[in-house]
Formats: structure tokens, C-alpha cells, sequence
């Protein structure tokens, strides 16, 4: 398994994996990620991040059945590992600890600028 550090993009195509469960594939996680955060994705940014969650281990694919409507082609279903929640829980807890330690006079200083 390689690192286990979750960029802000993987962590991003990590949450929309879950998000879109259990339909979750690079398509759709593109255009849910476009939907969700209005910012231009390439379909093979999504690849790649998905294929390093993968070798990360924090996420799992198999593919689904042949589909009429996809020319009998088959869709690699993502679906996230016990070691993907994990991740996506320490990075949600880091986030939270840090923006609660912001004093709030700095916050409140950030509004009048």
C-alpha cells in the first residue's frame, strides 16, 4: 500500500464516492464533483485520483454488468474500504480541531477586511 495521506482532491473524489453510493464510477463521480463544487474536472483527473485511492486502499472497485446502454461496455464500481472511512474520518477530525482552535477575534477580524 502506498501513503497514506489523503490530498484535497482524493479526499474530495473519496467523498463523493460514498456520496454516490452504490453508483459510484468515474463518470458519475465527475459530474457529481462539478454539481457539488461548480470547478471544471478532467475525466482522467478523476482516474487518476481513483486509481491512487485505490493503491492507498482506501477504496475497492469491481465491475458491474454489461449495460445495453453502455454498448454491453461495464462500468468499475468504487466503493470505500474500512482504511477509506478511517482516512476520511481523521482528515474530517483534523479540519474541525484546527478551525475550532481559530480564536474568534480572527474570525471576526477576517470579516472587515
Amino acid at each position: 500500500m502506498k501513503g497514506t495521506q489523503l490530498g484535497e482532491f482524493e479526499e474530495l473524489v473519496l467523498l463523493i464516492v460514498g456520496v454516490l453510493y452504490p453508483e459510484a464510477y468515474g463518470l458519475s463521480i465527475r459530474e457529481e464533483i462539478i454539481n457539488q463544487t461548480k470547478r471544471k474536472v478532467a475525466i482522467g483527473a478523476v482516474h487518476s485520483a481513483l486509481s491512487r485511492l485505490e493503491d492507498k486502499g482506501f477504496l475497492k472497485s469491481e465491475l458491474a454488468e454489461a449495460t445495453h446502454e453502455r454498448g454491453g461496455r461495464r462500468k468499475r464500481i468504487f466503493t470505500i474500504t474500512a482504511e477509506g472511512k478511517k482516512a476520511l474520518q481523521k482528515n474530517h477530525e483534523l479540519r474541525n480541531s484546527l478551525f475550532n482552535q481559530i480564536p474568534n477575534m480572527a474570525l471576526k477580524l477576517a470579516k472587515l477586511v
